[in-house]
């Protein structure tokens, strides 16, 4: 949630030569919907249902994929992902997500309407809702990193 999961993920695609692939630009081209249209008309429950079938449409062997924050949380994603490919939970602090997310509302369904002190809290929230779902992933990193750059380097090292 606020990471920078597409930023990152974008770098260490062209660094494997793999493709990108972005669940929710997935679901918005299946749908032909925005996501906020998605939430909008029909639901959270309704969407989460599209996210995980976009999901196990994805050839993992060939692509880097970036996930929306939510997304392992439902539909036993997590467990799919894990068997299927390497994942990843970029952990951030509290105050890192706040300062990311606080001026990219508009497009973010679930916080477009709340104050600074309201998305605060729903950061907060979020994150003690999710960690636990979070930390099964197979590779944790901690963020911020000054350098993107060197963060896929050094952290991915292995797969290069």
């Amino acid at each position: 949630m606020g990471v920078g999961k597409t930023t990152i993920g974008r770098r260490l695609a062209r660094k494997l030569n793999m493709k990108f692939v972005d669940t929710d630009k997935l679901i918005i081209q299946k749908t032909g919907e925005t996501i906020d249209a998605i939430f909008k008309n029909r639901g959270e429950e309704s969407f989460r249902k599209i996210e995980a079938d976009v999901l196990r449409s994805i050839d993992f062997a060939s692509a880097v994929i970036a996930t929306g924050g939510g997304l392992p949380c439902y539909n036993n994603n997590m467990e799919y992902m894990n068997q299927h490919g390497l994942t990843v939970y970029l952990y951030a602090e509290k105050s890192f997500i706040f300062h990311r997310l606080k001026n990219a509302k508009k497009v973010r369904p679930l916080i477009k309407e709340l104050s600074q002190e309201q998305l605060k809290t729903f950061i907060e929230e979020k994150l003690n809702e999710r960690h636990p779902i979070y930390k099964q992933s197979k590779l944790q990193l901690n963020l911020p990193i000054d350098n993107l750059e060197s963060l896929v380097n050094r952290e991915f090292a292995a797969l290069l």
